[in-house]
């Protein structure tokens, strides 16, 4: 099981040293229904550490078996790999210091932003920049902490991510009043379960626990769990867009 370490609060490292979150409650479900169906109680689950540049790769040469945190299903990652139903929807805003004067992407022209190698928010602003004309000094990182540093110590003016994670880098942060969440979204980016591209048997029995969640309420109180409020501080009510997404899928049998 592949899952993100700061991924918050998708999939992050609780205070026990073992991976929690949204994201984690739904792949254990998962594991307890291939479990269930193969009739094998005592399959071992084996949790291995993955960032946004190996998440992908790990799960192309079958060092993982499905991947848990907050990854953007798209048409260029399937050519690799497969996604289960729609598990949140989100999309790429700005994180900045108050007072900055940053509202919107625009604002960072001539300034500096930091972002995480390999993601769409990398992709979505790289293609603002580009429609737009902006000059924008570009900071990459690894993850999510070193670019939520970078922004904490001054090195850039912002930082780019799903606004979800942004708000769960706030709650998290040592002085949380002294940073926003602003713009509109410069994308629309729907999460997924990754999964390999050849486990059809697999990817169906993970669509058909999803479908049973959403149909019976149970996702709606996992989404509760972790976000309305969750235990990391972030307190998300569940969007329109993300509860029609629960009702479209939740497919009969």
């Amino acid at each position: 099981m592949g899952h993100r370490e700061s991924s918050v609060p998708f999939a992050y490292i609780g205070k026990d040293g073992k991976p929690i979150g949204y994201s984690m409650d739904i792949c254990n479900m998962y594991v307890d229904k291939i479990r269930k169906v193969l009739k094998m109680p005592n399959i071992k689950v084996k949790h291995v550490p993955v960032t946004s540049q190996t998440r992908i790769a790990l799960m192309a040469n079958g060092t993982i078996d499905m991947e848990c945190g907050s990854t953007t299903n798209n048409l260029t990652r399937q050519k690799q790999v497969a996604y289960l139903a729609v598990t949140f929807i989100t999309g790429t805003k700005l994180a900045s210091k108050k007072g900055s004067g940053i509202k919107e992407v625009e604002d960072l022209n001539g300034k500096a932003i930091s972002l995480s190698q390999g993601t769409t928010n990398e992709k979505a602003i790289k293609r603002i920049m580009r429609e737009k004309g902006l000059k924008i000094k570009i900071v990459p990182v690894k993850d999510h902490p070193q670019g939520w540093l970078a922004l904490e110590t001054d090195r850039v003016d912002a930082y780019a991510t799903d606004d979800v994670l942004l708000y769960g880098l706030i709650s998290k942060s040592k002085n949380p009043d002294q940073f926003q969440v602003t713009g509109r979204f410069l994308s629309y980016d729907p999460y997924g379960i990754m999964v390999p591209q050849d486990d059809s048997k697999y990817q169906r029995l993970g669509n058909v626990l999803l479908a049973d969640l959403m149909r019976s309420g149970e996702m709606q109180k996992i989404y509760d769990k972790w976000f309305n409020p969750g235990p990391t501080g972030i307190n998300m009510p569940i969007s329109d867009t993300l509860r029609v997404a629960y009702e479209i899928q939740a497919l009969p049998h």
